[in-house]
């Protein structure tokens, strides 16, 4: 399970809660890959993925505009973090899962968790500091 801890605040109410959020679709991805009752998880794992990048898209779309607000001088290659982010996702090789389903939910949650926990202690307190 990924745990939200103090360290990822940024004080910023509506930024912090959607970084939650972002835990929390990836905690159904933990959730699902210890649930040893779902045979086939494909339509979970698809149901995940659509919903992460939906939900990214929406909370980055969210973050630049408030980055924007605040003449945030380095807004472009922020951007193009978040646009690698969403890149990455929509790469994922959805005709993998079936071949080894928990091992690619295991993948899938590596490389999300990584990269919000590192973008958030990185790169988002950059713009509150």
């Amino acid at each position: 399970m990924f745990v939200w801890k103090d360290e990822f605040e940024l004080g910023i109410d509506k930024i912090d809660n959607e970084h939650r959020k972002l835990f929390e679709i990836a905690n159904k991805g933990y959730e699902l890959l210890k649930n040893e009752f779902y045979v086939d998880k494909y339509d979970k794992i698809m149901d995940i993925i659509v919903e992460l990048k939906e939900y990214a898209e929406f909370h980055f779309s969210e973050e630049e505009d408030y980055l924007a607000s605040i003449g945030y001088k380095k807004l472009f290659t922020h951007k193009l973090e978040h646009d690698s982010f969403i890149k990455k996702v929509e790469s994922f090789n959805i005709k993998e899962i079936d071949y080894d389903q928990d091992k690619y939910i295991q993948e899938m949650l590596d490389f999300v968790v990584t990269w919000i926990k590192e973008h958030i202690l990185e790169k988002d307190r950059e713009y509150i500091d």
